[in-house]
């Protein structure tokens, strides 16, 4: 055998169609390690066609847009609303609706007639200065492209009135940020199998953007305030297209989240695929450990979590000093160690040493299989089981 757990160490699959149909993670089924395997299985949808010279990133095509580049605007996918349907479903956006403030602006939970509830972005303009009405409508009609189950899609836009306002579906459970630093009762609910699960659907949403799409659209705001739970814990990542549409050098001064940032976009202010892994990277930290990226509370050496965690990831007795104490203890050691190795991949100090996403991706899936695999050969074929004791196993 090759994993070997301790008696109170037991563990769980994913669900057999986990990233396909968005399974809660209760279900006690095994995965389906040949539809993990292929990018096909969970519906990947290469966004229409974009035209070579409009580039999500490339800085020269944004400050050089002409006339004749605006007129030839894709249609927008997307629900226009009025500026008045949303004032009612966000009464007047009060401060009670608020539910978020980041680099792009301020989020406001929306409840419209018959229940259905959204998220509204009312971006800031002194961040994204739209020269013109073309410019937001260029900008709804590259993210309007984007399609995959780990992406929090948008749903809609106003721009009346000078208003440029973004409408996206709203995620009951907040962000990954949200539970890992905000809220004890939600922190303990998120189990190892939930996080594993969360750092999977997460890397294909990225893997999506770098390797999918085409031109390839580096995110450059890959943070765990931007990963959004639905009520199954499944990851959508948000604010995707937003901070390509800005120069590098603009959105680096107006990004504020301190951590996330690769070295090299601290030296060069330019941002790579490979700077996206490194956040990647970063946020797997936080599923390990539970800490902030960057926490001023702690002793100096402790304050960035990649420079304190990164010279421990291979000492497995400082591995498991290093655990979220919200798990308890509740994770197996094989899994833990394989987890910590790839995230060390994705914050080597050199880009060139960083994986790319499809290899993290496979990484992930395989950690999967490995524990299918034990798990078959433990339960030696036991089907006996209710799902009331699935939470006794994890992967």
């Amino acid at each position: 055998m090759e994993e070997q757990f301790e008696q109170h160490q037991p563990f769980t699959s994913f669900p057999s169609n986990e990233v396909n149909d968005m399974k809660p993670i209760y279900e006690s089924t095994t995965v389906d390690i040949e539809s993990l395997a292929s990018p096909a299985s969970i519906n990947l949808k290469p966004p229409p066609k974009i035209e070579q010279n409009k580039s999500f990133d490339d800085d020269d095509d944004f400050s050089n847009k002409t006339a004749a580049n605006r007129s030839n605007i894709t249609p927008m996918k997307a629900t226009v609303y009025s500026v008045a349907d949303l004032q009612m479903a966000t009464d007047s956006f009060s401060f009670d609706n608020l539910v978020g403030e980041g680099t792009f602006g301020r989020v406001y939970r929306a409840q419209f007639n018959g229940g259905k509830v959204l998220a509204i972005k009312k971006l800031d303009i002194t961040v994204m200065p739209f020269q013109s009405s073309d410019d937001f409508a260029e900008l709804v009609s590259n993210i309007s492209k984007l399609h995959h189950p780990n992406l929090n899609e948008l749903v809609g836009y106003c721009m009346e009135h000078g208003q440029h306002l973004l409408v996206y579906d709203f995620h009951r459970n907040g962000s990954l940020h949200d539970l890992l630093h905000l809220s004890d009762e939600y922190s303990k609910a998120l189990s190892w199998n939930s996080r594993i699960k969360i750092a999977l659907g997460s890397a294909r949403a990225l893997e999506y953007l770098h390797e999918i799409c085409s031109p390839s659209i580096i995110h450059k705001n890959f943070k765990a305030s931007n990963i959004l739970l639905d009520s199954e814990f499944n990851p959508h990542l948000s604010d995707t297209g937003l901070a390509s549409f800005i120069p590098d050098a603009e959105f680096q001064a107006a990004e504020q989240s301190a951590g996330y940032t690769a070295p090299e976009v601290d030296m060069t202010g330019q941002y790579t695929l490979k700077s996206d892994v490194y956040s990647f990277g970063v946020v797997m930290l936080e599923l390990l450990t539970g800490r902030r990226p960057f926490d001023s509370s702690r002793p100096r050496s402790e304050q960035s979590l990649v420079r304190w965690a990164a010279p421990q990831l291979h000492d497995i007795d400082a591995l498991d000093r290093m655990v979220d104490p919200a798990l308890k203890g509740l994770y197996p050691a094989k899994s833990l160690s394989r987890f910590a190795d790839v995230l060390a991949l994705c914050v080597q100090p050199e880009p060139e040493f960083r994986p790319p996403m499809s290899e993290v991706v496979q990484a992930l899936v395989r950690l999967v299989q490995r524990a299918n695999m034990t798990k078959r050969m433990l339960d030696g074929g036991d089907t006996s089981r209710g799902p009331d004791d699935q939470d006794q196993y994890f992967i």
